[in-house]
């Protein structure tokens, strides 16, 4: 497994730093008396992210360090965000215990500046996965919707939405395949609610997530759970061709995404994406579960072809190579499936010996 210090570092890795952590990475010294501050991964609007080994845990495992700067000096707001911000992160402790969501491990403030220590996922984003290998087929976007599809209804069913699924913003662990979904906006948004609180008016949420990937309720401040569903067909689509939202044209009457054109899918798979992808949330899927079951129908058009047809449909096509997407197995199950076949290997071979 590569060593993610070494691989990501480009020389510039310490400009991002800032505040109260930057005096630990200079220094060498622990951050809380826990954290060795080995580089940074990233900053936004938000904050700074920062790659870190726990020195308090066996084997120093990797973690990240979510620095969360909110831009107000009034005390009264901090006060009202310490309190907030408490309440975000036990949400996020509670979708941490889902294996696709990463785990939180720590919060706390130091001087106004808010900090999330979650697990560390090891792995690729799936832009750098389609940068790398260009084009998926159609079977691999399908068995990647399998994949997604569980975290999705997990989140969903504890009433949180997302709001800022991407490609980079799902990783693909190296230890052992399972996609995994990172930076949510819940915590997120709280910090923008800061931004008005020192003018002496209510809080104004502001908008949270990616353009392009963002359908236009969730650009109006209205997001919903199909929100998620019209970032999760983007992706699809991305995956599919290469291409990133604004390079795809809309229809000027509708505002839907033309993009058949650009790759063939099957048709049923093509008419699926396309209402993932409507612009009125009342025409997309309004739940993750419609979704699953129109994924699931295609097994079995040709069956239900025969049933509404008198004449007799072609043989179905010669089983190919390519990923099965009605076979879809767990990171646990698949785990659960090699030591099942390791022991009948250790067996024969024990067997043949005696």
């Amino acid at each position: 497994m590569s060593d993610p210090v070494a691989r990501s570092s480009n020389g510039n890795h310490d400009r991002s730093f800032s505040g109260e952590i930057g005096a630990f990475y200079q220094s060498q010294a622990l951050f809380r008396g826990r954290y060795r501050v080995l580089r940074s991964l990233g900053q936004g609007g938000f904050g700074v992210t920062y790659l870190a080994q726990d020195m308090n845990l066996p084997s120093h495992p990797y973690c990240v360090i979510k620095q969360l700067s909110p831009r107000t000096q009034n005390n009264l707001a901090l006060e009202r965000a310490k309190v907030r911000f408490r309440r975000e992160a036990k949400v996020l402790a509670n979708l941490g215990s889902h294996s696709q969501i990463p785990c939180l491990l720590d919060y706390f403030t130091i001087q106004g500046e808010f900090y999330l220590v979650q697990e560390y996922i090891q792995g690729q984003t799936i832009a750098q996965e389609v940068r790398k290998q260009g084009r998926q087929t159609e079977a691999q976007v399908k068995y990647f919707l399998q994949e997604m599809i569980p975290v999705l209804q997990f989140i969903h069913r504890n009433r949180i939405i997302h709001r800022d699924i991407k490609p980079p913003n799902i990783i693909r662990s190296e230890f052992d395949r399972r996609l995994v979904l990172i930076d949510f906006g819940a915590v997120r948004e709280f910090l923008t609610d800061l931004e008005d609180a020192h003018a002496h008016q209510a809080p104004v949420s502001q908008f949270v997530g990616t353009p392009g990937f963002a359908p236009p309720e969730q650009l109006a401040l209205r997001p919903c759970y199909s929100s998620d569903i019209y970032a999760l067909g983007m992706t699809c689509l991305f995956m599919l061709t290469t291409r990133t939202p604004s390079e795809f044209e809309g229809d000027p009457k509708t505002g839907q995404v033309r993009w058949r054109h650009t790759v063939t899918v099957s048709d049923h798979f093509a008419t699926v994406l396309d209402k993932m992808l409507r612009p009125d949330p009342t025409d997309r899927y309004e739940s993750i579960d419609h979704l699953v079951r129109d994924l699931a129908l295609e097994p079995h058009l040709d069956s239900l072809v025969q049933c509404l047809s008198t004449t007799r449909s072609a043989p179905p096509p010669a089983p190919t190579e390519e990923l099965s997407t009605t076979q879809y197995l767990t990171a646990v199950q698949r785990q659960a499936q090699a030591i099942r076949a390791w022991r009948n290997r250790r067996f024969n071979r024990s067997t043949s010996s005696s």
